[in-house]
């Protein structure tokens, strides 16, 4: 199965992330630089914890927050 490029779901900016329980990002995706677990809010208001993420991993996750309790650093956040 193809799926057809559309340039809507590339996404146009990036910006650096410090891990907050309140800063409000409301970002497509995240970049994990180097190793950790990642906790985000999601759109639904759904608090996640992905455990052992690799560096180098992209996270295509509608993501509100990177919360503080977030262990892997360098992460990039998709807007």
């Amino acid at each position: 199965m193809s799926v057809a490029f559309n340039e809507a779901w590339v996404p146009n900016n990036a910006r650096a992330v410090t891990p907050s329980d309140t800063t409000v990002l409301n970002c497509v995706a995240l970049y994990v630089g180097a190793a950790g677990n990642v906790v985000v809010d999601t759109e639904d208001n759904a608090n996640i914890t992905l455990t052992n993420v690799p560096g180098g991993t992209v996270l295509w996750l509608k993501t509100v927050r990177v919360k503080a309790a977030t262990t892997a650093t360098n992460i990039v956040a998709f807007f």
